[in-house]
C-alpha cells in the first residue's frame, strides 16, 4: 500500500512539474502567432535577413507556433521616421510593427517603458556569450529594450597591388599600419613616392580623434552647445595629428565614401565601416583608364599608443514594440534562433557586420569565405575584437549636422592646403586653420 501511495504522488508531482512546464510558454504550434517585422538588412526580395526569416518560420517557427512577417524592408536612416509615425498614428503610416531594426537613440525616443525587455526573456547565462558592450549600448533605463543582432565598426582598406609596389621601392610594410605613428610616416612616404597622391581617405575623422583622446586615459567632454571641449589639451592635440596630415595633402577626409576614391586610385587606402566591404571592387579601375586586381588588404584601425585601444561600434539592434506576452515571447525566440554561434556568423558575413556572441567570433578562424578580401576583413575584425573595446559615438543634438558641417568645410579646403605646403608655406600655420574651422563649429 506505502508503494502505491509513493508511486502515486510521484505521478501527481510529474504531472504538476509537467503542467507548470507548459504554463511556462504561450506559445502553441496549434495557434501560431504571428510577429511582423521591419528591418533595415537589404531592400530587395532576396536579403540576407528575408531568406533567414523563411528558414526560420519552415523550422523552429513550425514547431513552436510562430510565424515572423517581414512587412518594411527599409533603409537605416529612414526607418526611425517611420516608427514614429506609426507609433502616433500619422495618416497613411504603416501599422505598428511588433519587432523592429532600431538605434537605441530611437529606443530612447519611443520609450522603454513601451517595448519588451530582453531580460525577461534571456538568462544571464545566455546573455554572458554576447559581447558585454553591445548589450550595455542596448539597455537603457535598465531595460535592455535593443538586441544587438549585428554591429559594424571601421578598418582600413588597402589596394595591395599598388602598395606591393609602394613597399618594393620604399622598405614601407603593412606592419608598420598597426600604429598611427607607423600610418603617418608611411602617408609621407606615399605621397613623396607618388609624386603628390593621397594615402588615405578617411570617411568619419572625427571618430579617429575620439578613440585617440579616450586611448591617452583622458574623458571625452563637451561644452553646453554641443560641441567638444576646445579647452581640453588632448582634443587639440589630437586633432591637430590629423590636421596636419590633411595640410600636407597626405590623407582627406573623403568625398563621401572612401570606398570610391581607393577604387579610382585616387587613393592607397580608405578607413571606412566594415560594411563597405560590398563596394570594393575585385579591379582598381586608374585615372587613365588600366586597371588591375585591387588585392583588397583590411587591417585593423592603427593602434594609439601602448595603453587601452578603442573601436567603433555602430548599427542597429531589435526591438520589440510590447503588444502582449505572446508576441513578446515570439519576438524572444526568434531572436535567439537568429543569434546563434554560426548562424549570426553567416549572416553578418553577407551584410560585412561584425558578430554579437562569442561563439560566432570564435568561428571565423576556420569559417569558409568567399574572398581573400573578406577574409582579411573577418580577420582584422576578430584582432580588433581581442585587442579594443568597442564604444559608441556621442550622443548630443544636431551631432551629424555638426560633424557634416566639419567635414564640408574640410573638403573644400584641404587641395589648396596642400598646394600651400608643397609651395613652402609653415604647415602648422596651414593645420591651424583646419583647427579654427573645428573651433567655429556651433
Amino acid at each position: 500500500m506505502k508503494r502505491f501511495v509513493s508511486l502515486l504522488v510521484s505521478a501527481v508531482l510529474l504531472m504538476l512539474l509537467l503542467t507548470g512546464c507548459a504554463e511556462n510558454t504561450s506559445l502553441s504550434p496549434s495557434d501560431p502567432v504571428t510577429v511582423t517585422l521591419w528591418h533595415v538588412y537589404g531592400e530587395q526580395a532576396d536579403s540576407p535577413m528575408n531568406r533567414l526569416v523563411e528558414e526560420f518560420n519552415s523550422s523552429v517557427g513550425l514547431e513552436k507556433g510562430i510565424v515572423v512577417s517581414v512587412t518594411n524592408v527599409t533603409g537605416s536612416s529612414k526607418i526611425s521616421g517611420q516608427l514614429e509615425a506609426a507609433i502616433a498614428g500619422t495618416p497613411g503610416a504603416l501599422e505598428i510593427p511588433d519587432l523592429f531594426s532600431c538605434h537605441t537613440n530611437t529606443a530612447v525616443v519611443i520609450g522603454a517603458d513601451k517595448l519588451v525587455d530582453w531580460n525577461d526573456f534571456f538568462t544571464k547565462e545566455e546573455l554572458s556569450d554576447f559581447v558585454p558592450e553591445f548589450i550595455e549600448d542596448g539597455t537603457k533605463d535598465e531595460k535592455f529594450v535593443v538586441f544587438p543582432v549585428s554591429k559594424s565598426t571601421y578598418a582600413l582598406f588597402i589596394n595591395g597591388s599598388q602598395f606591393e609596389r609602394f613597399s618594393a621601392d620604399t622598405g614601407v610594410n603593412y606592419d608598420m599600419l598597426s600604429t598611427w605613428e607607423g600610418f603617418f610616416d608611411a602617408a609621407q612616404k606615399y605621397y613623396e613616392w607618388s609624386g603628390g597622391k593621397t594615402f588615405c581617405a578617411l570617411d568619419y575623422l572625427i571618430r579617429h580623434v575620439e578613440l585617440d583622446v579616450l586611448a591617452k586615459g583622458d574623458e571625452l567632454e563637451y561644452t553646453q552647445n554641443g560641441w567638444y571641449d576646445l579647452e581640453s589639451e588632448s582634443v587639440k592635440e589630437s586633432f591637430m595629428m590629423f590636421a596636419n596630415a590633411i595640410a600636407k595633402g597626405h590623407i582627406a577626409v573623403s568625398d563621401l565614401y572612401a570606398n570610391t576614391q581607393v577604387m579610382t586610385g585616387e587613393a592607397l587606402s580608405g578607413i571606412g565601416s566594415t560594411a563597405a566591404i560590398g563596394y570594393y571592387n575585385d579591379e582598381v579601375t586608374y585615372p587613365d583608364n588600366t586597371k588591375e586586381s585591387t588585392n583588397l588588404q583590411v587591417l585593423p584601425l592603427p593602434r594609439s599608443g601602448e595603453g587601452t585601444q578603442y573601436m567603433p561600434q555602430t548599427g542597429v539592434g531589435l526591438a520589440a514594440y510590447y503588444k502582449n506576452e505572446r508576441k513578446a515571447e515570439a519576438a524572444a525566440e526568434f531572436i535567439k534562433w537568429f543569434t546563434q554561434g554560426e548562424r549570426n556568423l553567416d549572416f553578418v558575413v553577407s551584410t560585412g557586420y561584425m558578430p554579437v556572441n562569442n561563439a560566432a567570433f570564435d568561428a571565423i578562424e576556420n569559417y569558409d569565405f568567399d574572398s581573400q578580401g573578406y577574409l582579411n576583413l573577418y580577420s582584422a575584425i576578430r584582432q580588433m575584437r581581442e585587442e579594443y573595446i568597442p564604444v559608441v559615438r556621442p550622443d548630443f543634438d544636431g551631432y551629424y549636422d555638426k560633424v557634416n558641417e566639419l567635414y564640408d568645410g574640410i573638403r573644400g579646403m584641404q587641395a589648396e592646403l596642400s598646394q600651400r605646403s608643397d609651395s613652402g608655406e609653415d604647415v602648422s600655420v596651414l593645420a591651424n586653420e583646419i583647427w579654427e574651422l573645428f573651433s567655429s563649429i556651433r
